[in-house]
Parts: structure tokens; C-alpha cells; sequence
């Protein structure tokens, strides 16, 4: 998957997200503060709070730890961190290729020191479903 993609989906999820939360107020939700759910934050007195939506890295760190909020806007972050093993098999597929004389099994220092992947990110949006390596 390129970065490209990865960016423009979040891009497409976080501005769907906040065309529908820029203009929310108190008084347009027609409910008493103490049960409003909002998403996002609040400033200033009760009397004249201002909803703030979130910031899109907030957008993004809510969805990766929200599963409310994940599903509520479509967009699903999910990160792992690879096992040595899984790391050795990227750097197989994507580096070694079929060259006998390079080593194919190796310990995490050394696949720092050749900057494989150390996370998969699986990012979910509209029915589509993309893998990022970092």
C-alpha cells in the first residue's frame, strides 16, 4: 500500500468527521450538558461553552483507542508490533528476494540496523481494508 493511499483515506475519514462536527453547539444539540457525548472538546463556561471538534491527530488516536468512536465514523486503526519472526519473513520477501548468500534468519537488532518494519498498521474505511508496514 502507498503512503499516498494510507494519508488519503485518513484525510477522507477526518473530513467527513469534522464537516459534520464544525458547527455543533450546545444549544443545537437541545440537551443539558451533563448528558451530552460529545466528540470532541469543550471550552469556557457552561453558559457559553464552545465545541471544539478534534484535532485530526486526535481524530486518529481516538479511533485507534475508541471502539465507539472507531465505528461511529467508519474508521478502523489497528497496530501491532511484528514478532521477529514476522519481521525476518518482510525482509525475505522484500529485500533478500532469492539471493542464497544473504542471511535469512536474523535477531531484531539486526533488523533495526537494516531498518525493517518494527509495526503493521491495518487501516479499515468504506468496506476497504489496507496494510501499511512502519
Amino acid at each position: 500500500m502507498s503512503r499516498e493511499r494510507y494519508n488519503q483515506i485518513i484525510d477522507d475519514a477526518y473530513k467527513a468527521y469534522f464537516s459534520k462536527t464544525e458547527n455543533i453547539t450546545l444549544e443545537t444539540l437541545h440537551v443539558p450538558y451533563q448528558n451530552t457525548h460529545l466528540y470532541g472538546t469543550i471550552s469556557g463556561a457552561i453558559s457559553n461553552a464552545k465545541f471544539r471538534p478534534y484535532t485530526k491527530e486526535e481524530f486518529i488516536n481516538k479511533c485507534k483507542t475508541d471502539l465507539d468512536f472507531s465505528q461511529k465514523w467508519g474508521l478502523k486503526i489497528e497496530e501491532r508490533v511484528l514478532s521477529t519472526q514476522e519481521r525476518n519473513e518482510w525482509y525475505q520477501i522484500h529485500r533478500n528476494g532469492n539471493n542464497p548468500l544473504m542471511k535469512s534468519d536474523w535477531k531484531f537488532f539486526e533488523l533495526d540496523q537494516q531498518n525493517i518494519p518494527t509495526k503493521l498498521i491495518t487501516l479499515t474505511y468504506q468496506n476497504e481494508k489496507i496494510e501499511s508496514y512502519e
